[in-house]
């Protein structure tokens, strides 16, 4: 069962400055930065709240480090923006099988890993009006 609006995926050019927007306009600070080889991104998570579930919901900051990537080729055909949304799940597993019973394209056969050791998987936009959806499962957060 989707518990909340985990996050919310743009694709930027420059990291860094991206991140100084949303630090200077809206006061939001980075709390995780990594890069993600397998999805050739180097991004940063900007938390907006906390939630009663012990989960937040973020702003997702994605620069791809190499053209190829899904966000590269993203970017370059649509440039800076809303990449994706990510819907926060107990069982990432058993939703996507649930949403793929239901005729939606899930793309990967079984979850990757995403940001932070989390268990993530896509759902194909034009199942979706549209918009390339993700499904997450966190590691509890200390």
């Amino acid at each position: 069962m989707l518990t909340r609006i985990d996050h919310i995926g743009i694709a930027c050019h420059d990291l860094d400055t991206t991140v100084e927007f949303y630090r200077s306009t809206y006061g939001f600070e980075v709390f995780h930065e990594e890069v993600n080889e397998e999805q050739g991104v180097r991004e940063a998570m900007l938390r907006v709240n906390g939630t009663s579930d012990g989960g937040s919901s973020c702003l997702q900051l994605l620069e791809p480090v190499r053209e190829d990537s899904a966000v590269g080729k993203w970017l370059a055909k649509n440039g800076e923006g809303v990449h994706h949304i990510a819907f926060g799940t107990p069982d990432v597993d058993g939703d996507s099988e649930a949403i793929r019973d239901k005729g939606v394209r899930v793309l990967y056969d079984e979850p990757r890993t995403g940001t932070m050791g989390s268990r993530i998987t896509f759902l194909h936009p034009k199942d979706c009006h549209g918009v390339l959806t993700e499904l997450v499962t966190s590691l509890p957060q200390d």
